[in-house]
């Protein structure tokens, strides 16, 4: 680690946390609060969870470790000490922030694709300078102060994913960031069980992001979705300039078409009165929106719309959202396509629409593989039959599913199209051979909880899978 240029020094982190200094001074060029992840010359964080994280302390130290945020000396290596690790990292990512008031921040939230519309801004943020931005899903009370201490001196921009399961936990977080532009990629029925008033109450706590904003901020929202008014209202509320996208006329980004091909997509559309037309590697649907989205947040960070498309341009689909992949099984070649790492009913559909148009050869089938969709309280049974009806309209040929929930989809399917249904993910995914053939598009979708990635692997592990020459999609 160079010296002359060290993430945090401990000096910095007493001041910063108002802890104190146990042990020799030190420097490190990271964070992490799991001793499984630590780089040589990383700060440690013991944070208290489900294990303690001081018993880990030793572990971290061995492999590597600089220093130490602790609530008590740790036996290893030096720590500052602090009375809660959890508000001392909270205040770290803050003090970082304040220590780079140059960087032009962003921050992402919405019911889908709040990860994979982070990423793309970050791609587009790569192009124009030094760039940081959270990783995976790093989205909570931990992941986004720890996404904030993470950020190097040199950053000129950076973007901060914002999720939330329970009402109340964006408006702290987007106030953390204080982003100079936020957007809401929309609003569905998702971890509506934690709100009485269901999807109303999800759009309220996804436009508490425009809470945070920073004077003269801007908030970039859906205007498609059907609680635009609230959000309008919310960034009104915090004296944000709007930047609206959708397909209506007025928009300041307007959908016209958008056309999914084998390698991708075609977007055509109206920017600020300007027409686009440009290409994607995601042929989702919603990734015609989406798109807009990231351009106009991008704008919003100071980044030129060519940079931003050309972004776009060479942005492949996510992990367990929408990568590709064709794999060689003994008996023939078959296209997989992993979404497991989420699910709701508005990616549903959108993957439902998207598979429906996948061309395939004579004899072959669009086929579904879906595990259960979680937190959708009361409103779990309608909202899982109802997925018939879209699955209809995208004419998919085969939906074979997993879990009580699921059941319930099983049941009320056209009988042509009812495959397989095992109690859990594990018992499908060990059917694997029975799912597919030679030639079929398959794609496996589930909420994250329900294990959907088990059967994903064991599609994969039917043969070798080369990414080459496959048609790509993304949730």
């Amino acid at each position: 680690m160079p010296d002359q240029d060290p993430l945090w020094t401990s000096a910095e982190i007493e001041k910063a946390t108002g802890g104190r200094l146990s042990g020799a001074p030190f420097e490190v060029a990271g964070v992490t609060y799991n001793s499984r992840e630590i780089v040589p010359g990383d700060l440690f964080l013991a944070l208290k969870g489900a294990r303690d994280g001081h018993d880990f302390a030793g572990a971290a130290f061995a492999a590597g470790a600089a220093g130490a945020i602790a609530e008590h000396p740790i036996e290893g290596g030096p720590s500052v000490v602090v009375a809660d690790t959890l508000r001392a990292l909270e205040a770290l990512g803050m003090a970082s922030r304040d220590r780079s008031p140059h960087v032009r921040r962003g921050a992402v939230t919405g019911s889908v694709g709040k990860t994979s519309v982070t990423q793309a801004i970050k791609a587009g943020l790569d192009l124009a300078g030094p760039a940081h931005a959270s990783i995976k899903s790093y989205n909570n009370h931990i992941g986004v102060p720890l996404t904030l201490a993470r950020m190097p001196r040199t950053t000129e921009r950076a973007v901060f994913e914002i999720g939330m399961n329970a009402p109340g936990e964006i408006a702290p977080l987007s106030k953390m960031v204080r982003p100079h532009a936020a957007c809401v990629t929309t609003v569905g029925p998702v971890h509506i069980e934690a709100f009485a008033d269901g999807e109303a109450g999800v759009a309220a706590e996804k436009a508490a992001i425009f809470e945070g904003l920073a004077p003269g901020g801007v908030a970039v929202l859906n205007g498609d979705v059907g609680f635009a008014a609230v959000l309008d209202a919310a960034a009104l509320r915090a004296g944000a300039r709007l930047a609206v996208f959708g397909t209506a006329a007025g928009h300041d980004a307007r959908l016209l078409d958008f056309t999914p091909g084998p390698d991708g997509a075609r977007v055509k559309a109206d920017f600020h009165g300007r027409p686009l037309d440009f290409t994607l590697r995601q042929s989702g649907f919603h990734w015609g929106l989406n798109s807009l989205c990231v351009l106009l947040m991008l704008e919003a960070l100071d980044v030129p719309l060519e940079t931003g498309l050309a972004a776009l341009a060479d942005f492949e689909p996510l992990a367990g959202r929408g990568q590709t992949s064709v794999v060689q099984a003994p008996g023939g070649a078959f296209t997989l396509i992993d979404e497991s790492y989420n699910a709701n009913p508005l990616s549903m559909a959108a993957g439902f629409r998207s598979l429906g148009v996948k061309p395939v050869g004579a004899g072959a089938r669009r086929i579904v593989v879906l595990t259960d969709m979680l937190e959708l309280g009361d409103q779990s049974r309608a909202l899982h039959e109802g997925l018939a009806g879209p699955i209809v309209v995208a004419d998919l040929d085969l939906v074979h599913t997993a879990g009580p929930e699921m059941k319930r989809l099983h049941d009320v399917l056209p009988p042509e199209r009812r495959g397989l249904w095992r109690e859990t993910a594990a018992e499908l995914a060990g059917a694997a051979a029975e799912l597919v053939a030679p030639g079929d598009i398959i794609m496996v979708k589930g909420s994250n909880g329900s294990r959907a990635s088990l059967v994903a692997r064991a599609l994969a592990a039917l043969g070798a899978p080369s990414s080459s020459d496959a048609p790509r999609a993304e949730r």
